[in-house]
């Protein structure tokens, strides 16, 4: 392998930073500009690369985060971002990266996490990690349109509006986690990347509810990604805003706090991102669903 210069933490880096997003953009279609020009790039999410020259040519992040499941709560260390350029490939950048993060922080957080897409996973285990499977939850509405409650109004939000956006940044520093069951506290910087680069077209504030939820609808079903908010709320509640009358079936996209016998779950066989751990500390008999607004 040539003599790559390692680097890391350089969120103040502008030629860094810009260089770090141009191979996001190549790699992942992500570009990240709207999200750190606007300081919501943090110290709780950290880069380690390799430069070339004055170019990033391979990465992988970490993303400080608190766990909180079944009345417990983690302080976990989830990696995200791994990439390389296509010209680096088969140097074993990711792996010497890889290796730097577990070797610093492993000692420090009670479990390391991340996301994988189907073409490294046997990459991973190599590490330690994991391979977890997941559950999704769904609810069939035919109980909630029984019995209609009145609607609130729904006000989409939209991030380049100064209202909006600093109502995102309030809800965003002050929600509690979704679910108790699974859930993450304390991490804004990644929530305010999934209202502005994720979902930017998704993000609607229930007034009535005092929550903000990012939901789409297609055809006859409803996803609702997230429901963010500062107090403990009526997952049926906040539903019963968003269903209409074609509504059939509804798929959260985290664990709900409610035990209604119409939500039901099933493992997920062909994740989109397959879930590793290191290691593993949770109940294999409870149902993991990490919550979608998570995933750095």
């Amino acid at each position: 392998m040539r003599d790559y210069l390692f680097i890391s933490d350089y969120r103040q880096n502008e030629t860094c930073r810009e260089s770090f997003n141009q191979l996001a953009m190549q790699v992942f279609q992500l570009d990240f500009r709207k999200w750190y020009n606007q300081g919501f790039w943090t110290d709780d999410y950290i880069c380690y690369s390799y430069m070339d020259k004055d170019r990033i040519i391979a990465n992988a992040s970490i993303n400080k985060m608190v766990v909180t499941a079944y009345g417990k709560e983690y302080k976990a260390l989830q990696i995200g971002t791994v990439m390389t350029h296509p010209d680096y490939r088969q140097q074993g950048l990711s792996a010497k990266l890889m290796h730097h993060i577990i070797d610093q922080y492993e000692r420090e957080y009670d479990f390391l996490y991340l996301f994988a897409n189907d073409t490294v996973l046997d990459f991973y285990p190599k590490f330690g990690f994991e391979k977890v499977q997941e559950s999704r939850f769904f609810l069939n509405t035919a109980e909630l349109t029984k019995h209609p409650r009145q609607k609130s109004a729904l006000r989409k939000l939209d991030g380049s509006n100064e209202a909006d956006l600093a109502l995102m940044q309030e809800f965003a520093h002050e929600r509690i986690p979704v679910s108790t069951r699974l859930g993450i506290k304390n991490n804004p910087s990644l929530l305010m990347f999934y209202f502005l680069l994720a979902f930017p077209d998704e993000v609607y504030y229930v007034e009535e509810e005092d929550v903000i939820v990012l939901f789409s609808q297609t055809d006859r079903h409803l996803n609702i990604f997230d429901i963010i908010s500062k107090r403990p709320f009526d997952v049926e509640q906040v539903v019963s805003h968003l269903i209409h009358a074609d509504t059939n079936t509804i798929q959260f996209h985290f664990i709900p706090d409610n035990d209604n016998q119409n939500i039901v779950s099933a493992r997920i066989t062909e994740p989109h991102d397959t879930l590793f751990v290191r290691p593993f500390l949770f109940d294999d008999q409870q149902p993991i669903l990490f919550p979608l607004t998570s995933h750095a």
